[in-house]
């Protein structure tokens, strides 16, 4: 049985196929077509049935996957390619020099042309410094995978060693936080066939175009820009389906405890004031709800309504406001009600008192007495100097709103706000900043930069937070953080 997926791919009914390896492969762009090999095959035998289906020399081609190429001699299982996945087969382009020094012109070109951002706030604050200068390797004609790197995966697992993510995304699915993966692209096409120059270091790399560049291999492509986005890793997702990043919640490696609760979770949320205060995500939500319900979310002329460190910390507000989508849908969209609210007042509106109507009214100047419009609202005819309802002469004494703590449902203590801060607790982890490496078990020293490490003795590529051949699952979880 043959059919459509509905990215494009070609259907096979792959429960008839289970004794091999399925792999779709994308040549040259064209629509992906499966292709079953034996679990041991090499990148080699993949490229001979391909050349074979399209009429060209094996060795001419180039298999690309995850950002970087495969070398001709790996297995696909060492170059950490997992059933059904998805892999760009490329002829070199024509007339092309060397792939090392085609990167050096295009790094240059790139360099020499002014980059336009895709946005307008300063994210030089983020949780990762971006002037970090870290150890990622240049995928672009490294070897990448071992031929035993699968059996040595399987071994740390089967010790015990834990593995984590550190991206989170909003899942528009899943409707929630959900683990994220990473994943790059090239700018101008679009398409997944970009090898990079070297790999993310911090969120700024991320985050912000023309940071890392690359070579595309697509043919008639000259772009040379990364482009990354993110993608649940909860269920299988299409290249069409990214979600948004949450920059400011990650894995607590650190076991810092939440400055409201004080226990120690394993999923919080850092806020980016200058003491890089850790809340967990139930403490965050009711963070939240208490300043929603006392109105007192922060306005800002770029990122909208926000809210800043809950320890009070000047000059922390979020920039990324889908974090508010920790919420849940009903509050999250009192949230969006709340700056919409917020918005009309700032103009000279008014929202109706009435109980249940709250209807936006724009009342003209000078005017005591407003009716809700019975269109929009429910005909209230109310004081406009008291909010309720309308009376000749001078209105009613109000009791005073309470101020300071007094008003206020969420107060961090201070020694809890002592205790939870990310980058104190990082001063623990001196002691522990080096590794052996897994190969050779030489120490090896991480002063920053991507989870991509490479021992300088063995050269042997592995992930500092998991401990095995760097692989596909921590470039996709984990590639820096």
């Amino acid at each position: 049985m043959i059919g459509k997926f509905c990215c494009g791919f070609t259907q096979f009914c792959l429960s008839c196929m289970t004794d091999g390896l399925i792999v779709f492969v994308r040549y040259n762009l064209g629509p992906g077509v499966a292709v079953e090999l034996r679990e041991e095959a090499s990148v080699a035998e993949l490229k001979k049935v391909v050349g074979s289906q399209q009429g060209v020399q094996p060795e001419n081609l180039r298999v690309l996957f995850a950002g970087r190429e495969l070398p001709h001699t790996a297995t696909l299982q060492g170059c950490d390619l997992p059933d059904q996945s998805t892999v760009h087969v490329v002829l070199p382009s024509s007339g092309s020099s060397s792939q090392p020094l085609l990167l050096q012109e295009r790094l240059s070109w790139g360099r020499e042309e002014k980059q336009d951002r895709l946005t307008r706030l300063d994210l030089s604050s983020f949780r990762l410094p971006s002037t970090l200068t870290g150890l990622a390797v240049v995928l672009e004609g490294s070897h990448v995978g071992r031929d035993d790197g699968g059996a040595q995966r399987e071994e740390v697992q089967a010790a015990g060693v834990r593995t984590c993510s550190t991206f989170f995304v909003y899942c528009k699915s899943c409707r929630s936080v959900q683990p994220g993966k990473l994943r790059v692209r090239c700018r101008s096409c679009k398409q997944m066939t970009l090898t990079l120059s070297r790999g993310p270091s911090c969120w700024d790399d991320v985050l912000l175009p023309g940071r890392i560049h690359g070579v595309c291999q697509s043919d008639s492509c000259h772009g040379n820009e990364a482009q990354f986005f993110m993608k649940c890793a909860s269920h299988p997702t299409t290249d069409n389906d990214p979600s948004v990043a949450l920059d400011l919640i990650m894995s607590n490696t650190r076991d810092v405890p939440c400055i409201a609760c004080t226990d120690v979770m394993d999923v919080v949320l850092v806020f980016q004031c200058p003491k890089r205060h850790v809340i967990c995500l139930d403490c965050f939500r009711r963070y939240c709800e208490t300043r929603l319900n006392e109105r007192q979310f922060v306005h800002h002329p770029e990122i909208g309504y926000s809210l800043p460190c809950a320890a009070g910390c000047i000059d922390s507000l979020i920039k990324e406001l889908h974090h508010f989508r920790v919420l849940g849908d009903e509050q999250y969209g009192r949230y969006l009600q709340y700056g919409a609210e917020e918005c009309l007042l700032t103009i000279g509106g008014l929202m109706c008192p009435s109980p249940g109507c709250g209807a936006g009214l724009l009342p003209p100047d000078g005017s005591r007495r407003v009716q809700c419009d019975k269109q929009v609202g429910c005909g209230f005819v109310f004081c406009r100097d008291c909010r309720e309802g309308y009376h000749e002469g001078a209105c009613q004494p109000q009791q005073p709103l309470p101020s300071g703590e007094a008003s206020q449902g969420f107060v961090v203590g201070e020694k809890a706000s002592l205790r939870g801060r990310w980058d104190q607790a990082s001063l623990l982890l001196i002691q522990k900043s080096t590794k052996r490496c897994p190969q050779c078990s030489v120490p090896v020293e991480r002063n920053g930069g991507c989870m991509h490490m490479q021992c300088p003795l063995c050269r042997a590529e592995w992930c500092w937070l998991c401990g095995v051949p760097w692989n596909r699952e921590c470039m996709g979880t984990h590639w820096f953080g």
